[in-house]
């Protein structure tokens, strides 16, 4: 196994060969060597405890311990969210011990970030406190100067009812006063303070209701919102000041300041007392600014310093809990010494486990080892297919479809080629391809800057199939080559056309007289061909019968694989009863339509394969006349025909009854064949076990086959039919980049205007790029990835595997718990 450009090589074709192991570890090494074992990352623990809940558990107050530590650093990040900071990765590692990270660490740093934090709300709210007061104490001043104004103004009527001394409640009430006796007349108390506007209509509606009319209420808008002392958000408010008479009508106000979430703050009548006090409430924000100032800073150095740390602590903790959950995993023995643990592993990895059980045991100086011992199963081990960064995502393509059966031939060989192949015919324009390459190029350059960094859903997901999208625009070059199609225009890149004018009057491109003048262009199509009225019916036909070609090939290479899987697993009767038919009789209907494609093109033949096809059926002895391409052609249909009709009950009959054969003698001791993973043992007796005799369904078992030959029968056709779509979404793609380069980019270019030819090719780029580049890609994509899970993989691919999932420090992701 060498190293290639993408990491160490792999053997894709078939899963590591797995064995189940049965780990016996004695109590004292156990944590060290479940945390040897995740290092190491190959070895999947089975669950001996499924029938105890997590609180039944041995280790459940040691995840607990762990669950409350990761309580802890949420805390810590959300604190640093919300100051805007972001843990750094930190390339030193931590010999931090956990007891230590967990009393001295965490519950220090908890307990003085909550009391730096209740500090801060307190001072906050304080600071919020005496603004909103700051701000009354302005506005209200505000006010009972305009009061006294009109008290001014209306002295002199005064005079006649009052000789005492004026006051400011007498011009606020002036009208009542003027018919209430001068020896009677009431002390007016007030009330000031802020609501929010959006309450203000609706708070001086009610208080006119409640009071009915007996108060006097003046309003001011503050042009600024203010942080409310109480939610500590920013809120758009009014000052206000209410004038009242009695206490009934004072405890109707406070109960309405109350419900409406109004805050009530004093205020003095006196002018140089109001000075005063704002100036004492200037100096003490002044004081609280500074204060919350060196709290925040310290709050933030606080959370810079944990940062640095946090994301060792972070998998540290995790590790932690990841350990003592897979402990929770093992069997405790009846001598309460060992830890008894059951799992899958590769066998290649045999003796790196063994080397990681013998650290354990010298870290935790235990005077026994741990045992190491393999047992014997018929339970299907998980899949593991060993992968590198560039085989991963053509992997990820096949599971998303179903897991590989254990030992299954992996489809993802053949994607890796395949897939991006049948992309690039439906796709196919050097021009759009090298788009799609430049794009990903920079993926692949700063990959690993991007993979540390949070993407979106849709960037992550093009990130992760980097190598796919390169493979897929390579190829697309190769392609639009053979199209000779650049934005769907031709050039001359290898050579001149091989065809010129008759005369001067076909100078016209788009008129007929075209003759051959010197010899074929040599790769892809002629470019002359473009923009000709033979263009269009020629292209339908090529990329028609390309398309043909490329399906039966692809399908005839499923069964192949399907071939080999029956040969890996000894299993002859599927070669002879389903390889050998289904080869018959998809290669005597649609491989003889793809040989009759080539030897048209070979030899130039005017034949109508649509006649010679349809007639093979209907009148197989009849003369072929002008559709004979070979000599001997009608006897070979004739031949075929009769091989195709032969081939269907081959693949019915036979099957079944040795199926029932082969079942009786194994229980009568005739035959120990492998049948372990035969088509009969897999299929027709699921649940049933090797050594006890269950009776045979024949008709289910005939049932069964009746319907696997009447679907590859007819998915023979429907098959072929499907592959037709990499002719139409090819014809679509070029159609479409033609429409955008004939009618927009060249029809703006056609302006003597430079507003016009800027807006023809800003209309152009996005057109190329939103609908060629995104839509068209993504569609090619989903249909090249149909014709691999559906017209490939049905020939050979079971996919009812599952995967391997080892116990790993290296997968603990970042929002695992």
């Amino acid at each position: 196994m060498g190293d290639g450009i993408f990491g160490p090589t792999m053997d894709l074709m078939r899963s590591e060969p797995m064995q189940l192991v049965q780990l016996i570890i004695p109590i004292e090494s156990a944590y060290h060597t479940i945390s040897y074992l995740g290092d190491l990352g190959l070895f999947q623990f089975n669950d001996l405890n499924a029938e105890k809940s997590p609180f039944q558990r041995t280790y459940a107050a040691q995840i607990k311990r762990c669950e409350e530590m990761a309580r802890k650093l949420r805390f810590f990040k959300e604190q640093m969210t919300k100051a805007g900071l972001s843990p750094t990765k930190s390339l030193r590692s931590s010999d931090i011990d956990l007891d230590r990270l967990e009393k001295l660490v965490l519950g220090e740093l908890e307990s003085e970030l909550i009391e730096i934090n209740s500090n801060n709300e307190m001072l906050q709210h304080t600071y919020n406190e005496l603004s909103e007061y700051k701000l009354v104490l302005q506005k209200a001043g505000e006010l009972f100067h305009s009061a006294q104004s009109s008290v001014a103004a209306q002295q002199s009527e005064l005079e006649a009812y009052n000789t005492a001394e004026a006051s400011i409640d007498s011009a606020l009430l002036l009208e009542q006063e003027m018919t209430m006796d001068p020896s009677k007349q009431v002390k007016l108390g007030y009330i000031s303070g802020l609501v929010a506007r959006e309450k203000a209509m609706a708070f001086e509606r009610i208080l006119f209701r409640a009071t009915r009319g007996n108060v006097f209420l003046k309003q001011s808008v503050l042009e600024n919102a203010v942080v409310d002392p109480v939610s500590g958000e920013k809120v758009e408010k009014n000052v206000f000041i209410i004038f009242y008479s009695g206490e009934r009508a004072k405890n109707k106000i406070l109960k309405l300041c109350e419900g409406f979430g109004a805050n009530r703050y004093p205020f003095m009548e006196d002018l140089n007392k109001q000075f005063q006090i704002i100036s004492q409430v200037s100096g003490r924000l002044a004081e609280l600014k500074t204060t919350i100032d060196v709290g925040l800073a310290h709050w933030s150095n606080l959370l810079q310093t944990i940062g640095f740390e946090f994301e060792q602590w972070n998998f540290l903790v995790k590790k932690e809990k990841s350990i003592y959950h897979t402990l929770n995993m093992l069997n405790m023995d009846v001598t309460k010494k060992c830890l008894v643990a059951e799992g899958w592993c590769p066998v290649f990895a045999t003796d790196q486990i063994q080397n990681g059980l013998r650290r354990a045991t010298l870290d935790s100086s235990s005077q026994i080892g741990a045992i190491f011992h393999v047992l014997q199963t018929k339970d299907s081990p998980p899949t593991y297919f060993r992968t590198n960064k560039f085989t991963s995502a053509f992997q990820e393509i096949v599971d998303a479809y179903g897991v590989a059966k254990y030992q299954e031939a992996n489809p993802s060989v053949y994607t890796i080629v395949t897939f991006p192949f049948l992309f690039a015919v439906m796709f196919g324009d050097w021009g759009h391809g090298i788009c799609l390459l430049v794009a990903t190029l920079y993926f692949i350059f700063r990959e690993k800057k991007l993979s540390s960094q949070k993407l979106g859903d849709i960037m992550e997901m093009a990130f992760g199939g980097r190598y796919v999208i390169m493979m897929m625009a390579i190829f697309s070059i190769y392609t639009g080559l053979i199209y000779n199609e650049f934005f769907s225009v031709p050039f001359e890149l290898f050579g001149l056309s091989a065809y010129g004018c008759r005369d001067q009057s076909c100078g016209d491109a788009s008129t007929a007289g075209l003759v051959k003048v010197r010899a074929t262009y040599p790769f892809g199509l002629d470019p002359k061909w473009h923009g000709t009225r033979s263009e269009l019916p020629f292209l339908n036909s090529m990329k028609m019968k390309m398309s043909i070609l490329f399906g039966v090939a692809q399908m005839n290479l499923g069964i192949i694989i399907s071939y080999f899987n029956a040969k890996f697993f000894g299993d002859h009767i599927n070669i002879w009863y389903q390889f050998v038919p289904q080869m018959i009789f998809l290669n005597s209907l649609f491989g003889y339509l793809s040989l009759l494609i080539i030897v048209k093109w070979c030899t130039g033949s005017q034949a109508d394969l649509y006649h010679v096809m349809i007639y093979m059926f209907l009148s197989p002895t009849d003369d072929l006349d002008d559709n004979q391409l070979f000599f001997g052609q009608k006897f070979f249909q004739i031949l075929l025909l009769l091989s195709a009709l032969a081939a269907v009950p081959w693949m019915l009959f036979p099957k079944p009854f040795l199926l029932k054969k082969q079942h009786e003698e194994r229980f009568q001791g005739q035959s120990y064949a492998r049948l372990d993973n035969s088509d009969y043992s897999s299929e027709i007796e699921p649940h049933s076990v090797s050594h006890n005799h269950e009776e045979f369904e024949f008709s289910e078992v005939f049932v069964h086959q009746l319907i696997h030959t009447i679907e590859f029968v007819l998915g023979a056709v429907s098959n072929t039919a499907s592959y037709l779509r990499l002719w139409a979404l090819s014809l679509a793609h070029s159609e479409l980049a033609s429409v955008f380069y004939d009618k927009v980019l060249l029809l703006s270019w056609g302006y003597n205007s430079i507003l016009a030819r800027s807006i023809g090719l800003i209309v152009f780029i996005f057109a190329t790029v939103g609908v060629l580049l995104v839509m068209e890609t993504l569609s090619a994509f989903l249909h090249a990835l149909r014709l691999h899970w559906v017209e490939f993989q049905n020939k050979f691919y079971v996919g009812d595997g599952y995967k391997f999932y080892p116990f790993s420090f290296a997968s603990l992701g970042e929002d695992d718990e």
